[in-house]
């Protein structure tokens, strides 16, 4: 896509600051940059391939429109991607990076519960259906229709199945614990879908330390998002320390306690002798 990492990042960055970001092409970019770090290239021809499968699977689905009935879209996506199209999800795929790079889950038809989802919304929105991604905690799922009105839930992670409220309390008790609220089915914008693959990612890579080469990119891209959590710059700076690159990595955590000193100045105290040990590995 671009020959090298500045021009990725500006072009990733600038994305994600478009009026109206485009997710398909924000996943992309995630890809091309997960392909440079590994060697590869995801080019323009690769990515331009992506986009026009998705746009001819959006041709492959009936013509409803906006006003039909959330669960005749519903029918008709699970129709065409989890039954003809065979796209769902196992447990063997949360064991794989591909399952969250889009370009690999549209040529092997697998991934995780938001690269799925993924792309059933970018599918159903070339369609012209009502659709939105629903961050459930600890599995993603898609709502058709109004989110305030008539509307319902599909998993594409099990091929496109439509859930009961019942089903997704279950889902979220299973995977956090936790009891199912009103407000985690609000619609997720495009920046936040993106951080948590960005989320996926890292925590793919911090359970294998041979990747720190993916955890540190997948930091970096998270934050080159309008908005992150500010403690992505302290792991961006334990991961520098980490892979030998001393100076740098003191450097950002001696900004990082600058910026948390004022409402935690314990923590700042803590990460200052940690900048300490950094750069007497330099001598």
């Amino acid at each position: 896509m671009y020959d090298d990492t500045t021009a990725r990042r500006r072009r990733f960055a600038g994305a994600a600051r478009d009026e109206r970001p485009d997710l398909a092409l924000l996943c992309l970019l995630i890809a091309a940059e997960a392909e440079a770090v590994a060697g590869g290239e995801l080019g323009e021809e690769a990515t331009d391939a992506a986009q026009m499968e998705l746009d001819r699977l959006a041709g492959s689905l009936p013509a409803l429109g906006r006003r039909a009935a959330p669960v005749l879209w519903a029918d008709a996506l699970a129709t065409l991607l989890g039954e003809r199209c065979g796209f769902h999800g196992s447990p063997a795929d949360y064991r794989r990076l591909e399952s969250s790079l889009l370009h690999e889950v549209l040529r092997r038809r697998r991934g995780l519960p938001i690269l799925l989802s993924v792309v059933w919304m970018e599918v159903a929105r070339r369609a012209g259906a009502p659709v939105y991604g629903v961050a459930l905690p600890g599995h993603f799922v898609v709502g058709l229709g109004d989110p305030l009105g008539e509307h319902v839930l599909v998993d594409p992670f099990d091929g496109g199945r439509v859930l009961s409220e019942e089903d997704a309390g279950l889902l979220v008790a299973g995977a956090t614990g936790t009891p199912l609220t009103p407000s985690m089915f609000s619609p997720a914008v495009p920046q936040e879908i993106v951080l948590r693959v960005l989320n996926n990612i890292r925590a793919w890579a911090a359970a294998r330390p041979e990747r720190s080469d993916v955890q540190l990119w997948a930091v970096e891209l998270s934050l080159l998002l309008p908005s992150h959590p500010a403690r992505l710059r302290y792991e961006r700076a334990e991961l520098f320390v980490e892979r030998g690159d001393f100076a740098r990595g003191a450097r950002e955590l001696e900004e990082y306690a600058e910026v948390i000193a004022a409402v935690e100045p314990e923590a700042a105290e803590s990460v200052r002798h940690q900048a300490l040990a950094a750069r007497a590995m330099l001598n």
